[in-house]
């Protein structure tokens, strides 16, 4: 993937998380950059829990029985995993490093814990967002109007929220999601920055020399 079309120019591709409390638009924001960014895939996670219907198999998820979950953990064959209400979720290797190498971004959607794990094993290629909302009372509010989940279940959402709003200083950029367009102008303009960055970008070096040795004739 050539970076603005010069010669022998490429760019890697970078790992972009995006983490939020339930009910801060994540999702939604997640959606909009699928749609309108190009180049930009989402990561498929593996997972023990069963298929629901509607999803498809290696679209939504790569559907995995526990001994193979673990199988996977103990063979390094995942960039991240977690337990999330008793079902196991994790992040294959290999597609993601081949979409990076081809120059392809991938779209995490991830918590906390995966963005640790993440960031550990990768840092040079990860991109860590936080999103907040305006306010608690907000964060209620949106939880409420989802019409999804029953009052006890809120609840534990918005104690939730407490947790993962303390990992807040771990991410490298932060945005109040009080407007989503704002919202997702700001999530876009720092993909487009990151895809910019000098260590991003292979064959800059000889790009640069071959300037040189233009202007030294």
């Amino acid at each position: 993937m050539t970076a603005g079309g010069f010669d022998g120019v490429e760019r890697r591709g970078l790992m972009f998380v995006l983490s939020s409390p339930s009910g801060a638009g994540k999702t939604t924001l997640s959606r909009m950059l699928l749609e309108r960014e190009p180049g930009l895939k989402m990561s498929v996670s593996a997972t023990t829990r069963a298929m629901r219907p509607g999803e498809v198999e290696g679209r939504d998820y790569f559907f995995v029985d526990k001994p193979k979950f673990e199988k996977m953990v103990e063979q390094g064959e995942l960039l991240e995993w977690a337990t999330v209400f008793d079902n196991l979720y994790g992040t294959p290797r290999a597609p993601v490093e081949a979409a990076l190498s081809a120059g392809q971004d991938v779209l995490f959607d991830i918590d906390w814990q995966g963005t640790q794990q993440l960031h550990q094993k990768a840092s040079v290629d990860v991109v860590r967002v936080f999103i907040l909302p305006p306010s608690a009372a907000d964060l209620e509010k949106r939880l409420h109007t989802r019409a999804q989940d029953s009052d006890e279940v809120i609840r534990g959402r918005m104690s939730r929220a407490t947790h993962e709003l303390s990992h807040w200083a771990e991410y490298d950029y932060i945005v109040v999601n009080q407007n989503v367009d704002d919202a997702f102008a700001e999530v876009q303009s720092i993909l487009k920055a990151e895809r910019l960055k000098r260590e991003r970008r292979t064959g800059l070096t000889e790009f640069v020399r071959k300037l040189q040795r233009q202007l030294e004739k």
